[in-house]
Parts: structure tokens; C-alpha cells; sequence
């Protein structure tokens, strides 16, 4: 099954505001912006990925992300993360109704295309299904299959939200850089302990920040 991704982007200069303590104000949104292209690219070097939207009005961010190959849809409604994953799908689906529809965190700097390839091939088994994140509370990529819809509810403890909705909880091993998002340094610290794609390994250097 081949699959398109939703990947949510909101505007850089708000992005990743509980960095604050690792990252200063004007670091924050090159760091956001080397997370989703390197998020990106590695989505679209999937075997299983057949394309990319990315649910965006940040200007920069767009033409960035679209020239890595990704399509970028507006985000006309918006009203947060939800409401964005809910219009991309719509948008991917209006052309294509039979597409098989995955939304993705665009904060995966770790992301390998072989691990992802893994968690779409399982959720490919169920109408719905959801990878938790690492800190299995809340959840980095919801998946439903044509003729499903996402009923996305990410946001605090989304894995539960998830799981309570209906989707089918996916419990893989071995797909670490596909449930790392970054949204702390802690959190940035176990990404880079994986090994973060050439452009947030730039944009992390100027943090001078160590792995554990």
C-alpha cells in the first residue's frame, strides 16, 4: 500500500516554544524548520510513501519543503494542530479519494525511511491506526486506510485519545527514529543520540549541545 503523508507545520516563528531552555528566540525556528526538512526527506525516500503534503502558511517553510518535493496546502482553517491534519486530508482526499492517508509529526529529525516504511506496512493491516511517541503519552503518526477517515486528536495524552476513538495502537520494535519527535532537550538530546538527519546536525551545532 502507498501512502500519502500529512505532515502539519505551524509557523516557524512559533514552533517548538518549550525548547526555550535549549534553544534561544532566534534559534528556535531554523531548528523547527531543519526538523520538518529533514522529516521530509526522509518520508519521501520511504518505500511506502507515495507522497507529501505539508499543511502550512509559513512562506519560508513552504518553499523550503517544496522544493525537497513535498506539496504544500495552506492552512485555511487555521484553528491548531487538529484542524490542519483534518484539511490536509480533506485536500489529499478530494483528489484521491481511494488514498491511504498517514498524518506525520514534522518533528522527526531522526527519521529513517526504513523504519517508517516498517509502521506504514503494519498500520496498512487496520482501517486505523497509531504509533505512541516515545514518551508513550502522545502519538507521532496516525494512519487510516482508503475509505477511512483520521479523526486525528493529537494534543495532550493523544495516545490515550487515540486509542480510546478506536485506532489501533501499533506496538513495533525497533522503529526508535520514527517515535522520536523533539519537542524538549531532552528530547532533542535522544534524537541526536540516534543520529538526526545533515540538517538539523547544522542547525543543532550552533546549540552546542551534547549527546547523552
Amino acid at each position: 500500500m502507498q501512502w500519502t503523508l500529512v505532515i502539519p507545520l505551524k509557523p516557524l516563528a512559533r514552533a517548538k516554544s518549550r525548547l526555550a531552555d535549549t534553544a534561544a528566540d532566534g534559534l528556535r525556528p531554523a531548528l523547527a524548520l531543519a526538523f520538518a526538512q529533514d522529516t521530509v526527506a526522509a518520508a519521501l525516500a520511504s518505500a511506502a510513501v507515495r507522497d507529501v503534503a505539508v499543511v502550512t502558511d509559513d512562506v519560508l517553510a513552504g518553499r523550503e519543503l517544496a522544493a525537497l518535493g513535498a506539496r504544500i496546502v495552506p492552512d485555511e482553517p487555521g484553528d491548531g494542530l487538529n484542524a490542519a491534519v483534518a484539511h490536509g486530508e480533506a485536500v489529499v482526499r478530494a483528489s484521491r479519494p481511494d488514498s491511504a492517508v498517514a498524518a506525520l509529526n514534522a518533528d522527526l529529525p531522526a527519521l529513517r525511511p526504513a523504519e517508517l516504511t516498517r509502521v506504514l506496512d503494519s498500520a496498512a493491516q487496520f482501517p486505523r491506526a497509531f504509533l505512541p511517541d516515545a514518551a508513550a503519552i502522545g502519538t507521532t503518526l496516525l494512519a487510516a486506510t482508503p475509505g477511512r477517515q483520521l479523526h486525528p486528536a493529537f494534543g495532550l495524552d493523544s495516545r490515550a485519545r487515540h486509542r480510546a476513538s478506536g485506532g489501533r495502537e501499533l506496538r513495533l520494535t525497533g522503529v526508535d527514529s520514527v517515535r522520536q519527535d523533539v519537542d524538549t532537550g531532552d528530547d532533542l538530546r535522544a534524537a541526536l543520540a540516534l543520529g538526526v538527519g545533515p540538517r538539523t546536525t547544522a542547525a543543532a551545532a550552533r546549540l552546542l549541545i551534547k549527546e547523552q
